[in-house]
């Protein structure tokens, strides 16, 4: 059984209803990993999905409708995939007609993934993304920035924002450690499906949690750092721009508690 599954309101995408998505451009989506036929956090995707629609589209589909796009591409595929749910609205881009328009979902599976091993250096990126709450198509930012990283030598780039203050990295969120506590940027940024997960299981651990603000002149002063989103719940960082960081195991493992203890729901 292959893991690549495409399917568009639920049904099999026809070659017509994909040809005119090739270069579109105004839409939201959602990863997650399937496991098992199931996936944590699927009230913060279908959340994240519901919101963005709103925004983008004045309208969002009811969540059942989703949730039955979501199990009809996984029930095709195999039990272990990754998953991306992107909306869109048929009429388009560059035009102001169709504004109420009623979304459309576009599922598509791949091969189950788990992110690199770690650890990761980050280059540093002035960068302040547009609508960052949003999960949105179209940032060939974060490509170019990623690949401008990797040409001088890093494995990635982390967001410094007009205030000064770093925010998140081109395709993760960025969680750090004060030996203490968890610490979570005080920045404009999406707030990813798995942060939101470790943040309530962190809870429930009684892990301390706060959010500040973070330059990169108080990297010095922290004892850890990790990436995270839909494919883990951290990867170690040891090195933000020219400062390196601590190596931090009690925090990767505590990261990796938490979003375990998270269960596994069905579609």
């Amino acid at each position: 059984m292959t893991s690549l599954v495409v399917r568009h309101n639920g049904r099999a995408a026809t070659t017509d209803e994909l040809a005119p998505l090739v270069f579109a451009g105004y839409a939201h989506f959602t990863v997650m990993q399937v496991r098992g036929g199931k996936a944590r956090g699927l009230d913060l995707h279908l959340e994240r999905l519901r919101s963005a629609s709103m925004e983008l589209f004045g309208s969002a589909l009811p969540d059942e409708r989703v949730r039955s796009s979501l199990r009809a591409a996984v029930e095709a595929g195999p039990a272990d995939v990754s998953l991306t749910a992107t909306m869109y609205s048929s009429p388009g881009e560059f035009s102001a007609t169709g504004m109420q328009a009623e979304p459309e979902v576009l599922v598509r599976t791949g091969p189950p993934a788990s992110g690199p091993a770690g650890p990761l250096r980050l280059a540093t990126a002035e960068y302040d993304r547009f609508l960052p709450a949003l999960k949105h198509v179209g940032e060939v930012a974060k490509t170019y920035l990623m690949r401008q990283a990797v040409k001088d030598g890093f494995d990635d780039a982390a967001f410094v924002d007009r205030r000064g203050r770093l925010s998140e990295a081109t395709i993760w969120n960025l969680a750090f450690w004060d030996g203490d506590a968890v610490v979570w940027p005080d920045a404009e940024m999406l707030l990813g499906t798995t942060m939101g997960i470790v943040r309530r299981r962190l809870d429930r651990l009684g892990v301390p949690q706060r959010v500040q603000q973070i330059t990169p002149a108080d990297l010095p002063a922290l004892a850890g750092a990790v990436v995270m989103n839909s494919w883990t719940p951290g990867v170690a960082v040891h090195q933000i721009g020219p400062t390196p960081i601590p190596e931090a195991p009690r925090f990767l493992a505590l990261l990796h508690q938490a979003y375990e203890a998270e269960p596994l729901t069905a579609f």
